[in-house]
């Protein structure tokens, strides 16, 4: 693992060199300078996770080596060091963008507390822009999101049939993307600059259905006051995107039999056929086949719906996407909110993977997006999740951890790893829950939410706090 390269500027001889030598005793490569300028300077040569920097210090101050910092390395942390006169001055810098502040003096624990704290923002920084980059170079695929295995053999398949003409059968469990692959297939063949015309099979009654694809003549029922122009029709030179295709009844599934031989419609009430060149794309999250074996799905259509079938893997089966799925899904949620949400705890992330997910995308979708809505801080806790999947993650690993299954003790880990945490700095802080709060990146009230989940008595003073 690269060492994390620091900076360390102050005008404080002797406090400049105590720094600089805790910091290289904790392994990190470390570099020190006397004024803003000098560190500026090295700042342009690029390659910095953390600067540490005075806040009063001759002509250029801390704050503004913050804000060249912010300008032209947004990605490096930029704690402040003050002395208990300039706190006024500290309390700006984080406003302006200090991602903290140390007040002189200052113990090692906390320059270690501070200094690890803030390069892990660095990284969690840096990895969502990784994740914002990989998303944005995939130009029309960006709605597919994800890289495991299971999905390169999806996106495989669709590179092979989008040139072509054939029907293509998707399946998968409800919420598995189904209609963005379709839209995928469509977009990146020569039917791309033709129309996509999506319609849910199961979402109308079959003699509204039946009007809605194949359109209907003036007078052909009640209510049918003039001509209209079907789905099919719509779609001439173009893709249908059929969603929920087991939905259909066995008599229109004879009529779409019908057109797909054909590839000529019939209105409702007409008496010539108008012909049409639209490609068919299938999906369901039925089984097909034993629908054909129980009668209620036609062979000879099921045969002609799976020319190329392609089958979406439930989220459960590529877990390995979720962190970038999750990215994702907070870059779009977020761009549309008040406050700024950075990215995630890596103990959120790990409950949001553990989850079983049987709604598959389109809940985790939903779950990101109440989680930024609910969200106070700059990153998502576990505390902004649903109830259901805090338990869910923490029942699955206290059963793993009873049938002896060691290879989840990393997971484990992770609900001591923040029950600690949370005590240490609470601890550090004496009891103030407004400064924890302020430290951990959180409001009052999800500390005390944590401290309840933990199973801590925090009060309201420092007295639990201190014998733990």
């Amino acid at each position: 693992m690269q060492t994390a390269t620091i900076l360390v500027a102050d005008d404080d001889a002797v406090a400049r060199e105590l720094l600089a030598d805790a910091l290289k005793k904790e392994g990190y490569a470390v570099e020190a300078f006397a004024s803003g300028e000098e560190v500026i300077a090295r700042g342009r040569l690029g390659c910095v996770d953390l600067v540490l920097t005075d806040i009063r210090m001759g002509a250029v101050d801390g704050l503004t080596v913050l804000r060249e910092f912010k300008r032209m390395s947004p990605g490096t942390a930029v704690v402040v060091l003050t002395a208990f006169g300039s706190l006024e001055g500290a309390i700006e810098a984080i406003k302006q963008g200090a991602y903290d502040y140390l007040a002189k003096p200052f113990k090692k624990e906390d320059i270690k507390l501070v200094v690890k704290r803030s390069l892990e923002h660095c990284r969690l920084v840096r990895e969502n822009a990784r994740f914002r980059e990989e998303l944005t170079s995939k130009d029309a695929w960006s709605p597919l999101v994800g890289s495991s295995p299971a999905m390169l053999e999806v996106y495989k398949l669709v590179a092979r049939v989008a040139e072509s003409k054939s029907t293509v059968l998707l399946q998968g469990e409800s919420g598995t993307g189904k209609e963005l692959i379709a839209r995928a297939i469509h977009s990146n063949g020569p039917r791309r600059d033709k129309p996509f015309i999506p319609v849910n099979c199961g979402a109308l009654p079959d003699t509204l259905l039946e009007s809605e694809m194949f359109g209907y003549e003036k007078g052909a029922f009640t209510g049918a006051v003039g001509n209209k122009v079907g789905l099919f029709e719509s779609a001439d030179g173009g893709t249908l995107f059929l969603d929920e295709i087991g939905d259909l009844g066995r008599e229109l599934q004879v009529k779409l039999l019908r057109v797909m031989q054909d590839q000529e419609v019939r209105r409702v009430g007409g008496t010539t056929s108008t012909r049409v060149d639209v490609r068919i794309i299938a999906a369901t999250n039925r089984d097909l086949e034993q629908l054909v074996k129980e009668g209620k799905f036609r062979d000879d259509l099921y045969y002609r719906l799976k020319v190329v079938p392609i089958t979406l893997p439930s989220l459960s089966e590529r877990r390995e996407d979720i962190p970038m799925l999750v990215h994702h899904f907070l870059q779009k949620c977020a761009a549309g909110m008040d406050h700024a949400v950075r990215g995630i705890l890596p103990e959120t992330m790990a409950r949001l993977t553990q989850y079983g997910w049987p709604g598959n995308v389109r809940e985790l979708e939903n779950v990101v997006e109440r989680a930024v809505s609910l969200s106070h801080g700059p990153l998502l806790t576990p505390d902004d999740l649903p109830e259901a999947i805090r338990q869910e993650a923490t029942s699955e690993a206290e059963a793993k951890r009873s049938r002896g299954d060691l290879a989840d003790e990393a997971y484990l880990s992770l609900e001591e790893v923040e029950k600690r945490h949370l005590l240490r700095v609470l601890k550090e802080m004496k009891g103030n829950k407004v400064k924890a709060a302020k430290i951990l990146g959180i409001d009052r009230r999800t500390l005390y939410r944590m401290a309840e989940r933990f199973g801590l008595d925090i009060g309201e003073d420092a007295e639990g706090i201190e014998k733990e």
